[in-house]
């Protein structure tokens, strides 16, 4: 099962969104929790989107278009980049703009390194998109750096958020099929929908 996708726009601010009527799949999660190397690996297009040894690069949402009615949207990263207090509050008004207005968008997935679990930031973002009546996809990253003997414990800190849980790793290659297959079904769900409403 084929997710492919092109860059499409930046946008510095939700006017700068791109006008269309594609069903919109965001990315979200801290700035190390290798986002970046994740939308490679479910594309299958290395470079797609731009990855760095220096956290917290992605300043903007960047768009790419996966077919007619499917866009993937790389947000941007929180909590560890190092910048300045104002450009992080900028970047965090940009964020909340983007979950609780964007029309476009059908379901957020949220990427948590699978060795530290969910935060306070993790908890929170995950209430505003719940609250939104948005679709929320959980994705343990880096489970590939956990010992089979870690992995108990490492699903049991995901418990508060009560949500099945995808442990998936973009270097092996582990769950990423079960992903896109759930990303994909995110954006049929929505056709499907509208074709009972048309």
């Amino acid at each position: 099962m084929k997710l492919e996708a092109q860059f499409v726009s930046s946008a510095l601010a939700l006017a700068d969104c791109p006008g269309w009527d594609c069903a919109e799949v965001a990315f979200a999660g801290r700035s190390n929790v290798g986002k970046s190397s994740l939308l490679n690996a479910l594309t299958g297009t290395r470079g797609l989107a731009r990855t760095s040894k220096t956290p917290g690069r992605t300043r903007c949402l960047n768009f790419f278009a996966a077919c007619e009615t499917l866009a993937l949207v790389d947000l941007p990263g929180y909590g560890y980049a190092k910048m300045s207090h104002a450009d992080a509050a900028k970047l965090a008004d940009l964020l909340r703009a983007y979950l609780e207005k964007r029309r476009n968008l059908v379901a957020l997935v949220m990427l948590v390194d699978a060795r530290r679990g969910p935060q306070r930031e993790e908890l929170e973002l995950a209430a505003m998109v719940r609250a939104r009546g948005i679709a929320l996809i959980v994705a343990a990253t880096k489970c590939d750096k956990l010992r089979n003997s870690e992995r108990a414990a490492a699903i049991k800190r995901f418990t508060p958020l009560g949500l099945e849980l995808i442990m998936c790793s973009a270097k092996s290659g582990e769950k990423i099929d079960e992903l896109r297959r759930l990303i994909l079904a995110r954006a049929d769900a929505r056709d499907s929908r509208r074709g009972r409403e048309a």
